[in-house]
């Protein structure tokens, strides 16, 4: 009988000669009576047994296993005698070695016969009906290998793990059935046949104990999310173990951020509703007290080690809300900065004493020598795209370092950085010596690839059509490869980059941006654009929140009219500039970039701050210095309610007696100030009988204060947003020429810097597709020759 079903084989052996047959069992005939004579001769006990004493294995049902090696499996004990723990040792042993589905011991007199049934040998190993889970990604997770033998309980064990593949991926109602294929000669392929079934969906979440914050402001927090009609474009409401488990991870960290010190997240009760075929999830908090930082101090026990030098490095303030994130990450500043200056084995802790009468906390980072340990060896575990070297950069330390627990904490933490994964978990074991300890890294792969095919409009750049392919782990190896190809109706182009986050061997990055953009003439602008070039990019991280990015650009840059589409000549500066034709910018530049914002996606506390510079002028044909800085600060008001502040500015200027081209200037433009055209505002060429349009100008400075706030009555990962806001700004300072030769027409230029002011409300979606901004702004203060556009909208990929 059959351990699993059995499909019959499609071609079987070939028909023997009648005549071949007969020769053959006359052989087989006189071999079993020569075998036989010779097992009894001399004491007349059989050669297939192996004496011990007064008792003899014989071995029964082998083919391909030698009887000897099933007799080398039991151990007779002193008396030559195989008592009942030698015979349940050799039966067990025989076992383990998988090459037997059924093996028995039976004694007969004074024989041991041991009776075995081999296991056929594996062919194939398939899967079929697995359209969610690719091959490659279901053959690491079982053991039934090409080459080794069927075993019922390892394929058993191997149809539970593929149903657990399937349950990280939300479908609890897969069916995996093991059938076998006969094909003769006891080998046989083992195809697994799986039944998909439909994704099991998470359709209530509810928080309990929650107190401090609301349920929105949790939800924003966790990975998993309610079921809901945009899910299957979004995503989130998969029930996965792995996942709801690591948000109560979140969560805690969250309230810790929060100056909740003392929270509790108890594992989360997840209850299945078959009426709605979905999930029930609670999440219970137990908050505690809110605290704030109080004494907070070094001491050092190891000698040489300054605590004052040490204490210049915190972060963490007396009397600011208590934060456990930034406890750890001054916990990992110092580790390496003892390790830096020489004391590997310094062990550093922070020691927290709570008044919880005055709801503080007093802080003491305690340095003592630590235990001397070193890393024997770094196992990673569940990386099966993921290469191990794009794993290994994170850590500041490898096999041989000294043990420092910080500094693998900060590992951690950075490869949950990476996005690549979507567990990930350090844990260390005990090595080979006292000395020596290993370090085990479990990792959960998800998908980092994107494709999207998207329209949109925007009163910027019209109707537009965008395809974007890219993935942020190329082959494992790390690399992000973007592309995305535009073509809109005022505005077309592509851009195209590979960037490499450990292509110098460390940390720091390399990559190359290839792009190209052209801008049409439309009710804004009489002239065309067309910029295409490269730039090679070198970046690198100076500490958690401060990054510097530095890069060479080469770029093709021109402005052309078309005066037959045009119903007034362009005016006097745009002409002059598309004379000139064609020009070459080669430049140099760099990015310094700062953050503590709490989620780069949907920020609601913290500040970034982007200074970014440009040197024009190695070669090429123009020469400039270009300045620009953006800082926005978010703070939480409540629940539902996120402000925003943001200041911008920039300022670029000739050098070595060349003028900025006027493409290279500042445009006034609803991103600066809402309920402004595009161009609407800035410098602008007054004379007569011509386009009037804006030629920009050298300066610029705008500032916003926005609230954000959730729509009641809609859950908050849909991502809709209703906004209030105030801008600011103004563009100024025209510093091309202003006289030009064959010109009869004077230039009358509006130069001045009038400050534009609106007011305005509207929305914003955090789409699938990318973010959709809807505003009605109504300028408050501005400039005779402004031109006005109250409704804004754009939509786009990105």
């Amino acid at each position: 009988m059959s351990l699993f079903p059995v499909r019959s084989r499609t071609h079987g052996p070939a028909r023997k000669p009648a005549g071949i047959a007969v020769i053959a069992s006359m052989l087989g005939f006189a071999a079993l009576i020569f075998v036989s004579a010779s097992a009894f001769a001399d004491d007349g006990k059989p050669a297939a047994g192996d004496s011990k004493g007064d008792e003899t294995i014989v071995v029964e049902g082998n083919k391909r296993v030698e009887a000897a090696t099933v007799r080398s499996y039991f151990r007779a004990n002193a008396n030559g005698r195989y008592d009942e723990a030698a015979r349940d040792a050799g039966l067990k042993a025989l076992i383990e070695t998988r090459l037997f589905d059924n093996v028995s011991v039976d004694r007969s007199g004074g024989r041991l016969i041991v009776h075995v049934h081999e296991a056929p040998i594996l062919g194939k190993v398939a899967f079929e009906g697995n359209k969610r889970v690719k091959d490659t990604d279901l053959t690491p997770v079982i053991d039934s290998k090409p080459g080794g033998s069927l075993q019922r309980a390892v394929v058993q064990s191997d149809v539970n793990k593929i149903i657990e593949a399937y349950k990280h991926l939300g479908r609890d109602d897969v069916s995996v059935k093991p059938v076998t294929i006969d094909r003769g000669n006891d080998r046989v392929d083992l195809v697994f046949e799986v039944t998909e079934g439909v994704k099991t969906p998470v359709r209530q979440i509810s928080f309990v104990g929650n107190t401090a914050f609301g349920r929105r402001q949790l939800a924003a927090v966790i990975k998993t999310s309610q079921s809901n009609f945009l899910s299957f474009i979004t995503g989130g409401d998969v029930y996965d173990p792995d996942i709801v488990n690591n948000d109560r991870e979140l969560l805690r960290n969250y309230y810790r951020r929060k100056g909740y010190a003392d929270v509790n997240v108890p594992p989360v009760q997840a209850e299945y509703d078959p009426a709605t075929k979905g999930f029930t999830l609670t999440y219970t908090i137990e908050e505690g007290p809110l605290y704030r930082f109080g004494d907070v101090t070094v001491d050092s026990h190891v000698e040489g080690v300054d605590p004052g030098k040490l204490r210049r490095l915190l972060t963490v303030q007396q009397g600011a809300t208590f934060d456990g994130s930034a406890l750890d990450r001054n916990d990992e500043k110092i580790s390496a900065e003892l390790a830096r200056l020489g004391y590997p084995f310094s062990r550093v802790q922070s020691r927290t004493t709570r008044d919880e009468a005055g709801k503080r906390i007093d802080i003491a980072f305690i340095i003592d020598q630590g235990p001397r340990a070193y890393i024997e060896r770094i196992n990673i575990h569940g990386n099966l795209r993921t290469r191990d070297y794009v794993i290994r950069r994170e850590f500041d330390i490898a096999e041989g370092d000294a043990f420092n627990k910080g500094l693998i904490e900060r590992a951690e933490r950075r490869l949950k950085k990476l996005d690549y994964f979507k567990t990930v978990k350090i844990t260390t074991k005990p090595g080979s010596t006292p000395d020596r300890v290993i370090l085990d890294v479990d990792l959960q792969e998800k998908d980092t690839g994107d494709f999207s095919i998207a329209g949109g409009y925007s009163t910027v750049d019209g109707w537009l059509a965008e395809l974007k392919v890219g993935d942020r782990n190329f082959g494992g190896t790390g690399v992000a490869l973007n592309s995305a190809f535009t073509f809109g109706q005022f505005a077309r182009g592509f851009d195209v980059s590979a960037t490499d986050p450990g292509f110098f061997g460390n940390r720091a990055s390399g990559g190359i941006d290839l792009s190209a953009k052209e801008t049409i003439a439309n009710d804004y602008q009489s002239f065309s654009t067309l910029n295409y070039g490269a730039t090679m990019l070198v970046g690198t991280p100076l500490t958690e929140e401060l990054g510097m990015q530095f890069r060479y650009s080469i770029a093709r840059q021109q402005i052309s009219v078309d005066p037959a589409s045009l119903a007034l000549p362009p005016s006097i500066v745009v002409q002059q500039a598309a004379a000139i034709g064609p020009q070459w910018v080669s430049s140099v530049g760099d990015t310094a970039t700062y953050s503590t914002v709490d989620n780069p996606k949907a920020p609601t506390d913290g500040f970034s701050s982007q200074l970014r510079q440009d040197l024009a002028g190695l070669g090429g044909d123009v020469r400039f210095l270009r300045t620009t800085e953006d800082f926005h600060y978010y703070h939480s008001l409540n629940d539902d309610v996120v402000a925003l502040a943001r200041a911008q500015g920039g300022y670029i200027t000739g050098w070595g007696g060349s003028q900025v081209p006027l493409i290279d200037n500042f445009f006034g433009n609803p991103y600066m100030v809402r309920g402004f055209a595009p161009n609407g505002f800035g410098p602008r060429d007054l004379t007569p009988g011509t386009t009037m349009d804006n030629v920009g100008g050298s300066m610029y400075w705008a500032t916003t204060a926005e609230l954000q706030s959730n729509i009641p009555g809609l859950p908050s990962e849909y991502g809709l947003k209703a906004i209030a806001f105030v801008d600011a700004g103004s563009v100024f300072h025209y510093s091309g020429p202003t006289a030009f030769p064959g010109s009869t027409q004077s230039l009358q230029l509006a130069n001045s810097n009038v400050m534009r002011t609106s007011v305005g409300v509207g929305m914003t979606w955090a789409s699938p597709f990318g973010p959709l901004n809807v505003s009605y702004a109504v300028p408050v203060t501005k400039a005779s020759y402004d031109v006005t556009q109250p409704l804004g909208f754009t939509a786009s990929p990105f």
